[in-house]
């Protein structure tokens, strides 16, 4: 398989395991036309903080739980002023810290820096993604090869399922010195592709204009096809048969270039179960079949995404407008948001996107939801300091409703709550940072162990219990001012049965006998907390 080298590479391919763990500090939940700190319980999420931290915070509620993940990255044309922060611990790429990339003095390293910063994001992402789950990526010309190969690297080439090319713009750029660009393509990698099935479209009102019923089959609305195939007699010979039209008497043999599409034997069931019209006056030359509408199962997807269907740019910024959010230049419309939501989830799926902008895959996720009844949930990831006064504030707005008494837009209802990226866990010199809360300890702790999101337990065990899993019941025996032992006083508190134990304490005063003889297995603290 080709790959693709940069400069830095080998400094990234491992950093999201460096990328230090932080808890997520809940600052604000959100209902209809209301704000609170107390807690909802929604699981909308709105995290403002570098989406490259974010991410490793969500993995010990998320990992492989993701249904849909959808990002819209820097396309790195060399005029969008992103900036390179990864702390990556190489003095090179120290040296970029903090320059806006492809600005001045252009150089092309801005494509060994975007690279340096998809990856790790990229490496994350992958892992959150549930096993029948797809990811989406917007992109253009710009680093469109460079993303293709270094998704096939970290996805999977096998795992590649297409490209979409979205027709973005209404009308040409007519200022343009070469050509008007008016493509941009969404590449879509399943985390295993025989496991993702992508569900089919609706069909339109113009397709189902087709469906009717002139013969009034009590079947209700059809529309035919045709009932011959382009293989000729000397190819499918067993094709080549004659079928008599019931209104004629006539028996009518196919082209010997067109042959029937279906068997002798298939024909003479289709023409029990009245399937084959030969036209109003039934004078037609050949056949067709009917396909009844109640038996439609989707229209396929295509990888041509007109804006007619799923709107452009242009109306992307109007979206916006109508919305009364000011200060976002490049949003996508929502309508090609649901478009991939429609194909790629089901109506409790977990919708992910850590380059949120202005909230559009919030604002799709919500009116999927109301369509449908649907109860999706979203994760959107922003780290400038527009996430609360545009993104934060855009789902407010979609979940209210928005506009005049002329053009007013209905509430779509729901609710989410707003996060800030909080301390980290673990300290640099690995110790646990006594700020953190016992909540986020106990639920890495678990996450690390068992690879399951924790939930509290209400078990009436000693308060250091977390839970049992497989048959092993964990305990994490951690006090912020005091130095914890494991002794015999501790182990007569214990009331859970199990087959095994696994118990975390500052230390350990019990018999090597006695702990393998009750099957406990001693882990200290820090130094035993595996770092994610």
């Amino acid at each position: 398989m080709p790959t693709l080298n940069w400069i830095g590479k080998e400094k990234v391919i491992n950093h999201h395991m460096d990328v230090p763990y932080r808890v997520l500090e809940k600052k604000y939940s959100y209902g209809v036309d209301s704000q609170t700190t107390e807690d909802d319980h929604s699981e909308n999420m709105v995290i403002h903080g570098d989406n490259l931290e974010a991410l490793k915070s969500l993995m010990p509620r998320y990992e492989g739980k993701i249904r849909c993940i959808y990002i819209d990255p820097p396309y790195n044309t060399g005029n969008e002023n992103w900036i390179y922060n990864d702390n990556v611990n190489d003095p090179k790429m120290k040296k970029w810290l903090g320059e806006v990339v492809g600005k001045e003095g252009e150089d092309l390293s801005r494509h060994d820096k975007w690279l340096c910063m998809m990856y790790p994001r990229l490496r994350l992402l992958q892992k959150l993604l549930a096993e029948d789950g797809a990811i989406f990526i917007s992109i253009d010309n710009s680093e469109s090869a460079n993303l293709k190969l270094m998704c096939d690297e970290i996805f999977g080439c096998t795992n590649y399922v297409d490209t979409i090319s979205w027709f973005k713009k209404a009308s040409p750029s007519n200022d343009a010195k070469y050509f008007s660009n008016d493509i941009e393509y969404i590449l879509i990698y399943a985390k295993k592709k025989d496991a993702w099935q992508p569900n089919r479209l609706p069909l339109t009102e113009k397709q189902l204009k087709y469906y009717q019923n002139p013969d009034n089959d009590e079947r209700g609305e059809w529309n035919s096809a045709t009932y011959t195939c382009n293989k000729s007699n000397k190819e499918r010979p067993n094709l080549y048969y004659p079928i008599q039209n019931p209104f004629t008497g006539e028996l009518v043999f196919p082209s010997p270039t067109a042959v029937w599409k279906y068997s002798k034997e298939q024909t003479e069931i289709y023409q029990a179960e009245g399937r084959l019209f030969w036209g109003k006056d039934g004078s037609a030359k050949y056949p067709r079949y009917k396909k009844f509408l109640f038996e439609h199962d989707g229209v396929v997807n295509r990888t041509l995404w007109h804006y007619d269907d799923v709107n452009h740019t242009q109306g992307a910024s109007s979206e916006l407008k109508e919305l009364g959010i000011i200060g976002f230049s490049t949003p996508k419309p929502s309508q090609l948001i649901q478009r991939i939501i429609q194909i790629a989830t089901d109506r409790d799926s977990i919708v992910l996107d850590s380059f949120a902008g202005s909230g559009t895959t919030a604002h799709a996720v919500l009116s999927m939801n109301k369509s449908d009844n649907g109860n999706r949930k979203f994760i959107l990831i922003e780290m400038e300091d527009y996430a609360d006064s545009i993104t934060a504030e855009r789902v407010k707005r979609v979940i209210d409703g928005y506009g005049d008494d002329k053009k007013k837009t209905e509430g779509t209802g729901g609710s989410f709550s707003y996060y800030e990226l909080g301390e980290r866990l673990l300290l640099e010199n690995g110790n646990l940072n006594p700020s953190a809360s016992q909540d986020k300890i106990r639920e890495y702790i678990w996450y690390m162990e068992t690879r399951t999101a924790y939930r509290t337990n209400e078990h009436s065990d000693t308060k250091y219990y977390l839970s049992q899993y497989n048959g092993t019941a964990y305990y994490f025996y951690y006090e912020k001012e005091q130095v914890t032992n494991l002794d015999n006083d501790f182990l007569a508190e214990i009331k859970t049965k199990a087959s095994r134990y696994v118990i975390y304490a500052d230390s350990c005063s019990i018999s090597d006998e006695k702990m393998q003889k009750y099957n406990i297995t001693f882990k200290k603290i820090p130094r035993d907390i595996v770092r994610l």
